[in-house]
């Protein structure tokens, strides 16, 4: 019996405390290297560019978000899927799920870069871009773009790794990448001179080796899931199940890119260009803990999905329980540095004193109610790892979309720019809600009814 069989089998055996540990810290690392990145490539470009670049990357955002929502349409779904049937005991259908997880990632990889290529400028202008500010947007989107399959296969491939039972490769895989995106940015941006130009390149090359190294593994027999010969034909049930369980993190994502998109516009419009770079600030940063919670989010995947489809509801519960204690320190941390230490943080990004003020202004006030997002981040994705999207997918329509775009309309109208960033925590405390009441009925049904609950 090979150790990934034996690192399976622990799902549904080891206490739940240290199960996540191992699981969640490697994507903990993973995600908020990738994140640290984000932050690393925003501090050279600021810097050695200028604020007119970072506006330009913050106008670049919602294009960027949409990319990734499809990879983890493709990616999540099937590492949720793949873990359910191995619960399930049914290694055979994994093999299928991950032939298929390839093919979608390859076509929906393939038609989003050719439309995003050819509606590039009108894209960018629709988000938010200005005379100034599209020069840098359309220089490192065009080369983004060019490589969206790759970055599809690489994200996908991933979250279906460490679900399978490696974790720890996982992690090494995506810092393999982002070791070399923030060696090369430096050489592209600052030796070559490349601009914002050097840091896509320097995305795209390390993105290009991980996904390497990601394919090696999976053309290896001897690992527990591999790439089976014969199995890559479209099987229509899979294809469905992998995409409505996948669908609720990518509508998240869409999400996110409208609600940006209507950020950029309404910042544009109260406060010009230089505003939308603060966002751009102000939402490196946040990101940086939310990705911790997607880390730990990820680590609960497995567990999660394994006893579920095995119906080991108190294992499910506990896992549950832990996840969201750890989730909501990580943004209580985020919401301590926002708004005790603003300067210091948005002067990482910049010295320029006009963004730096409106920097600051912006975090204090948009992570205000940022403990509780870790709540609600947890709540979601737990939804969409026992095969309830449709939950899911309203928990991420709730606070990117139904509480926080009426929010837009109304409140920069009566106090401006300020108006943009009080919308982001009254929309945090509104959904954290919401999760918490579906939450309650989900664990009660399965703590009193676990007979009635339905596994896919």
């Amino acid at each position: 019996m090979t150790v990934a069989r034996n690192n399976t089998e622990l799902l549904g055996t080891e206490p739940v405390g240290r199960l996540l540990k191992r699981y969640a810290l490697p994507a903990i690392i993973a995600m908020s290297s990738t994140s640290l990145y984000n932050i690393i490539d925003s501090i050279f470009i600021g810097h050695g560019v200028g604020a007119m670049a970072i506006s330009g990357l913050a106008i670049a955002m919602p294009l960027m978000s949409l990319a990734a929502a499809f990879g983890t349409l493709v990616g999540v779904g099937a590492s949720s899927l793949i873990s359910i049937r191995l619960g399930q005991g049914n290694k055979q259908r994994a093999f299928l799920i991950l032939s298929n997880a390839i093919m979608l990632n390859v076509v929906i990889g393939a038609l989003f870069t050719v439309l995003g290529l050819v509606f590039l400028d009108d894209i960018l202008y629709f988000f938010g871009a200005s005379d100034q500010t599209i020069p840098y947007a359309r220089d490192f989107m065009r080369i983004i773009l060019s490589g969206n399959i790759i970055t599809h296969l690489f994200l996908g491939m991933n979250e279906i790794l460490r679900a399978s039972g490696y974790p720890k490769k996982a992690m090494s895989i995506m810092l393999t990448a982002v070791l070399i995106i923030v060696c090369l940015n430096p050489l592209f941006i600052f030796g070559l001179g490349w601009g914002v130009k050097g840091s896509a390149y320097a995305t795209m090359i390390g993105q290009g080796v991980a996904l390497i190294l990601e394919f090696t593994h999976y053309l290896n027999r001897k690992h527990f899931l591999y790439i089976k010969p014969g199995t890559f034909r479209f099987i229509g049930t899979i294809v469905r199940k992998v995409l409505s369980i996948g669908l609720a993190p990518f509508l998240l994502n869409v999400c996110a890119s409208v609600v940006v998109i209507f950020i950029n516009n309404a910042l544009k419009k109260t406060g010009g260009d230089i505003s939308i770079g603060a966002y751009g600030i102000v939402n490196r940063v946040l990101m940086l803990f939310v990705m911790i919670v997607n880390g730990l989010n990820q680590g609960m995947q497995p567990i999660v999905g394994y006893n579920f489809g095995a119906r080991q509801f108190g294992r499910v519960i506990a896992t549950f329980r832990l996840t969201v204690i750890y989730a909501v320190t990580v943004t209580t941390l985020g919401f301590l540095a926002g708004h005790f230490f603003p300067h210091l943080v948005a002067g990482l990004f910049t010295d320029d004193p006009q963004l730096l003020y409106v920097s600051e202004l912006g975090l204090k006030v948009a992570l205000l109610a940022f403990p509780v997002v870790g709540f609600q981040i947890v709540s979601s994705g737990f939804f969409q790892y026992i095969g309830k999207p449709q939950k899911a997918i309203l928990l991420s329509l709730t606070r990117q979309l139904l509480f926080l775009l009426p929010l837009l309309a109304i409140l920069p109208d009566i106090y401006g720019a300020k108006g943009v960033w009080m919308s982001m925590p009254i929309a945090d405390g509104l959904s954290a809600l919401l999760s918490g009441i579906l939450i309650f009925f989900q664990i009660y049904r399965m703590r009193r009814n676990p007979e009635r609950v339905t596994v896919i």
